[in-house]
């Protein structure tokens, strides 16, 4: 009987240890199962919103200048790089051909006009004979007969002829002149504007045929001190935004990799209407300028643009993180788990559905700004804050509206699990 006791005794002591450390265990347990979230804070500040891009830098104007005649280069007077004046000389073509045709066209001329001097010469005898016959005619001298005043007045109308074509001689000799001194003239080449040789594609010695296509010597950018341009292409999607920064007058940003760290800035000066489509993918030339003091932005850099298309001051911003976190249902209270059902709900009526119409994708996108965050509360379950969200750049979106104040910290998602 006491053996009896003594066990039953033992049993009760072992059973009330168990009872009593359930509770804690319990406690311990929960608390070792409860997970854990990442956080990140809301903050008041600034939000910038832009649309990124990449461009090629150019110049504003690129003059190609080419030989209009033909023959071997004789002269090169300019080099990359080089700064030139409006009408400096750049190359010269042998000019020993064009020289000789130029001194036979003066011949030439020079033999018209003495040409034309005899046959005024010759139209002053002819008038004077036709005036000499007319006066024996009026005398009535017999030896004049009509033949003899048919030929004198002829022979003068005849000179007079001759005259007015040595006169249209003369003035082809002139025209083969000019042309053939224009010709020789083009064996200078000279700077049509004032600017940098950016390119130079001719070499001592070589020979111009110009009859068969104008060969091109130079290029050269005017200007480029003064001002560069970036030529980017823009989706469609984008454009609405540019144009309105555009209109508003907001500079732009862009970098070259030939100047790691340092940011220059533009301005939007055109947005061109001819689209290009590629993979069914439709982009617009964006059309920016830039100064170029320094010429540290050279022809075909490639720069990373950024349009700063809105801006907002001193307003609540969360982390991009916390509107993209989106939590299982049974890290969520009870009273907020709706949320997730009736996203769910909508995502499957949207899959199941056909494609919305232009009225329903505008809603949808005035609902796509209502979003939800989610903060721990004490029983370590997610409480969920609806907001309306409105710009964003890459790190930050502005709160509209919702029940969030700076400091408060936001779930981003869910901590690993300690070993």
């Amino acid at each position: 009987m006491r053996g009896f006791l003594k066990l039953f005794l033992a049993l009760a002591i072992v059973g009330g240890a168990v009872a009593a450390g359930q509770g804690p265990a319990r406690a311990w347990w929960a608390a070792r199962t409860r997970p854990k979230f990442d956080t990140l804070v809301a903050e008041r500040g600034d939000v910038i919103e832009v649309i990124n891009s990449t461009g090629t830098l150019q110049p504003v104007q690129s003059v190609h200048v080419g030989a209009f005649v033909s023959g071997p280069i004789v002269g090169i007077h300019a080099d990359f790089n080089g700064e030139v004046k409006e009408g400096e000389l750049l190359a010269e073509i042998d000019p020993r051909t064009y020289r000789a045709i130029v001194a036979r066209d003066k011949a030439a001329l020079a033999a018209r006009r003495a040409e034309l001097e005899r046959g005024a010469a010759r139209l002053q005898q002819a008038r004077r004979e036709e005036d000499r016959s007319n006066a024996l005619a009026e005398r009535n001298v017999a030896s004049i007969s009509e033949s003899d005043l048919d030929q004198a007045h002829f022979t003068r109308v005849g000179m007079e002829a001759e005259v007015v074509m040595a006169e249209a001689a003369i003035e082809q000799a002139e025209a083969n002149l000019d042309m053939s001194q224009a010709n020789l003239d083009y064996t200078k080449i000279l700077a049509p504007v004032s600017g940098i040789v950016i390119d130079r594609k001719v070499e001592l010695g070589q020979t111009l045929a110009a009859q068969f296509q104008t060969p091109e010597l130079f290029v050269i950018a005017p200007d480029m001190r003064r001002e560069m341009r970036i030529f980017a292409s823009v989706d469609e999607a984008d454009i609405g935004q540019i144009r309105l920064a555009q209109e508003s007058g907001k500079s732009v940003q862009f970098a070259v990799d030939a100047y790691p760290g340092e940011v220059f800035e533009g301005k939007i000066a055109q947005i061109r209407l001819a689209s290009t489509t590629t993979q069914n993918v439709v982009t617009y030339p964006v059309v920016l300028s830039t100064p170029n003091p320094e010429l540290k932005l050279l022809p075909g850099m490639t720069a990373e643009i950024s349009f700063q298309v809105d801006r907002r001051d001193g307003v609540i911003k969360v982390p991009n993180a916390a509107l993209r976190f989106y939590p299982i249902r049974d890290h969520v209270r009870e009273a907020d788990r709706a949320i997730l059902d009736g996203t769910a709900m909508e995502a499957d009526d949207q899959a199941r559905g056909e494609a919305p119409s232009a009225t329903a994708r505008a809603e949808a996108e005035g609902e796509r700004k209502r979003r939800h965050v989610w903060v721990v509360e004490a029983d370590g379950l997610l409480r969920g804050i609806p907001v309306t969200a409105g710009i964003g750049d890459h790190r930050a979106t502005e709160i509209v509206s919702g029940d969030v104040e700076p400091g408060q910290r936001l779930v981003v998602g869910v901590a690993p699990k300690d070993d």
